[in-house]
């Protein structure tokens, strides 16, 4: 009699599908765990394709790093991320990360955004910036918000999705 086993078996996508909330310290240093533990995640799910997928793990890659970077997440010992994962549709999943909100040494909170004001050039040139730009070309769709979507309580953290068609179907 042979045991058959599920673990390694992917399973329909389903609308609604949440996985349980991850969290991180923010600090760099645990990209690659963020990256390997949403690629576990997502091997698990029937219908997403290895491009999709890894187009998945490098924008959380860019999200994650841009949490810690220009956020709360990223200072000292107490910050953290938490990423989420969940399926609006099923043919669609949503990735995003949750930071800390504003930075104690920031002057205001502006939320994140694709830097505008740009010649060819000066991203030709830039050391930074592109991150939320990949993003923009490999999701679907993506956008941020507040965490509290009250006037008074912007800078207490905002969520950063990046929303993929399975089986493809990407603007990029």
């Amino acid at each position: 009699m042979a045991i058959v086993s599920n673990i390694l078996t992917p399973t329909p996508p389903f609308a609604g599908r949440r996985w349980t909330s991850r969290i991180y310290p923010g600090e760099p240093a645990h990209t690659s765990g963020v990256r390997a533990d949403l690629a576990a995640d997502l091997f698990r799910v029937a219908g997403i394709d290895e491009e999709t997928s890894e187009n998945m793990v490098l924008c959380l890659s860019e999200m994650f790093a841009n949490a810690c970077a220009h956020s709360g997440s990223g200072q000292g010992v107490e910050g953290r991320v938490v990423r989420t994962l969940y399926m609006p549709t099923a043919s669609s999943i949503q990735v995003a990360v949750v930071d800390d909100g504003t930075r104690t040494d920031a002057v205001e909170f502006q939320g994140p955004q694709i830097p505008q004001e740009r010649t060819p050039k000066e991203w030709a040139e830039a050391e930074r910036g592109r991150g939320l730009l990949l993003i923009h070309h490999l999701a679907d769709r993506w956008g941020t918000r507040s965490v509290v979507d009250f006037p008074f309580c912007a800078g207490l953290g905002t969520v950063t999705w990046a929303e993929f068609t399975l089986n493809g179907g990407g603007q990029g």
